[in-house]
């Protein structure tokens, strides 16, 4: 969606950020769950190539069934991220790739058993003037060969009463061009637009700023389709209320639903987990069968409404419980560090490696790709087994198939959990650890405090077997528990080129998303045996070794070594 308020003065903000800023809570969208496999991939502002590598080397093995890719269509010219969802013309020819990369990706992700969902946007054109990415010259209501004046709502001015339906469908979002969605050829031009994706071997769209559009002018669009089965996920925003409701696009497809995200940042940071034992339906939410979810996406992330990357435990636990609960279709944000809200991608949207460059990559954490397999395995699955401490530690099962364990606390848990899992051995998808399960459907383990526990039946050994933890290139995967304080950073350095050769200048920072537990994965040899230590560093480039001698291990034959380590003071 675009912007939501990011600058809600500017005449580039998009179109998602303001509607935040008006309208208060938000639900997002997403319908009926797209299929076997409905975790999608969200990897806003990759650039195609990146995508379609992405697809090859991360979502297919790991089990997501679509990639969400943004807005591909020609757009202003900008270094923001909001650029992207202000069109110039339909021509595929955006900042992230041209029309022969962005079907090179469609044809990759689909040899990797990844489907393909395209950020659609169809509610509005941009503002100013100028000249676009594909080279398309533009003013504000003249798009030569696209648009002109006539196509456009008769309202020019900017939405400001969301208790008013005409202003909130009529007016313009954040002073952006208002298409008029009513008319004949509005309607044919938008879904000509859809039908090329479509051509090109897309299989769903996001209708970016749905809200903003009468329902019924979306379903003649849809209707128009080559496949009007193509999956179809809708961005309207609840409002409490708001002259227009989420639920009358339901019969649309599906509609993302904001309130999730926004009760999970709520009852993470400052309720009880306890308090999820009903979560879904019970809470006013849409149908689960049509509804989108998400721990956080772009704009929520930006403005606060959600959890974000930079929440540390509370996030990622948020995104296991996520991918754990049979409510709704997740989305799986992936995207970069921000201090700038506004800021575009890094080096334009080309991702040469995860966790380098701002990079975040969420969509590759081992706590969070490890839970679509889980989710995968657990389909059509009760919640079974429910426990909980009344605070913050809570479990379930998910039938016979699956049971995850979440310790949202500030001390290790140890108890014997029952699931109605058949006894055997499973791999802890979570740790790498093994896990035995007794006749009964118990074991007994021990979470760190901000940990999680998963286990399902296509696990069943962390060695070869099974589908978690999903393939992976073979290196190692640190994981060091270390406090810092405000400007200090840790870092891992070895005796290999790898880990900079013990020379601290070239060594790698690791990533706090989990804090306090820093992560990196670091590409080595297959069979490679290393030396290595942590290092913290402050923003004065002061260099602090952890004590201790060197720590060692060595890559497995396949896969990558795991380590956990704690900083040794």
């Amino acid at each position: 969606m675009p912007a939501r308020a990011v600058r809600a003065a500017t005449l580039f903000a998009s179109t998602a950020l303001a509607a935040a800023a008006l309208t208060g809570p938000a639900p997002q969208a997403a319908a009926a769950a797209p299929g076997d496999k409905d975790v999608t991939a969200v990897l806003f502002e990759w650039r195609f190539e990146s995508v379609a590598r992405a697809c090859t080397d991360a979502l297919g093995p790991a089990g997501y069934g679509y990639v969400q890719v943004s807005p591909p269509q020609e757009h202003i010219q900008g270094p923001q991220w909001w650029t992207s969802y202000q069109p110039v013309s339909y021509k595929i020819a955006g900042r992230l790739g041209d029309r022969a990369a962005f079907k090179t990706m469609v044809d990759t992700c689909h040899a990797a058993g990844v489907k393909v969902v395209a950020d659609s946007v169809i509610n509005h054109m941009a503002a100013g003037d100028g000249v676009g990415t594909g080279g398309s010259s533009y003013t504000k209501y003249g798009y030569p060969g696209t648009y002109s004046g006539s196509d456009m709502d008769d309202c020019r001015a900017t939405i400001s009463n969301y208790q008013d339906r005409a202003n909130v469908q009529n007016c313009e979002l954040v002073q952006l061009a208002d298409l008029d969605t009513g008319e004949d050829y509005v309607r044919g031009r938008i879904a000509g637009y859809l039908n090329d994706l479509l051509s090109l071997g897309v299989d769903g769209f996001r209708i970016d700023a749905a809200k903003h559009m009468p329902a019924a002018d979306l379903a003649n669009i849809k209707s128009r389709l080559t496949n009007p089965s193509a999956y179809w996920k809708q961005e309207a925003i609840y409002g409490a209320g708001e002259a227009v409701s989420p639920s009358e696009y339901l019969g649309n497809g599906d509609v993302q639903e904001f309130r999730y995200a926004r009760d999970l940042k709520r009852v993470f940071q400052n309720e009880s987990l306890a308090h999820l034992k009903n979560f879904g339906e019970a809470w006013g939410y849409m149908p689960s069968g049509q509804s989108a979810v998400f721990v956080d996406n772009h704009d929520t992330e930006r403005v606060g409404d959600t959890l974000n990357y930079k929440d540390g435990s509370a996030y990622t636990l948020a995104g296991v419980f996520m991918l754990a609960w049979p409510y709704g279709s997740p989305d799986v944000h992936s995207g970069y560090e921000w201090t700038d809200k506004d800021a575009g991608p890094p080096n334009g949207g080309s991702v040469s490696a995860c966790y380098a460059d701002g990079w975040k990559c969420q969509h590759a954490w081992r706590e969070i790709s490890s839970m679509v397999g889980f989710r995968n395995a657990a389909r059509g699955q009760a919640v079974t087994n429910w426990w909980d401490n009344g605070a913050d530690q809570i479990a379930f099962g998910r039938g016979a198939k699956a049971y995850v364990a979440i310790n949202h606390e500030g001390a290790a848990l140890t108890r014997t959990f029952q699931s109605s899992l058949p006894a055997d051995d499973y791999c802890d998808v979570q740790s790498g650890r093994t896990v035995s399960v007794n006749s009964a459907g118990q074991f007994t383990a021990t979470l760190g405090a901000g940990t999680a526990l998963a286990l399902h039946v296509n696990a069943r050994t962390c060695t070869g077997g099974g589908t978690t933890p999903p393939p992976a290139a073979a290196g190692a995967s640190f994981a060091v528990n270390a406090t810092t304080v405000p400007g200090q950073n840790i870092y891992v350095t070895g005796d290999r080129a790898e880990l900079g050769g013990w020379n601290t200048a070239g060594a790698l920072k690791l990533d706090p998303a989990a804090y306090p537990v820093w992560k990196l994965d670091v590409p080595l040899p297959a069979g490679t045996a290393f030396s290595y230590k942590y290092v913290r560093k402050d923003a004065a480039g002061n260099v602090t070794w952890e004590s201790g001698a060197n720590r060692t291990a060595t890559v497995p034959a396949s896969g990558r070594a795991v380590l956990s380590d704690t900083w040794r003071n």
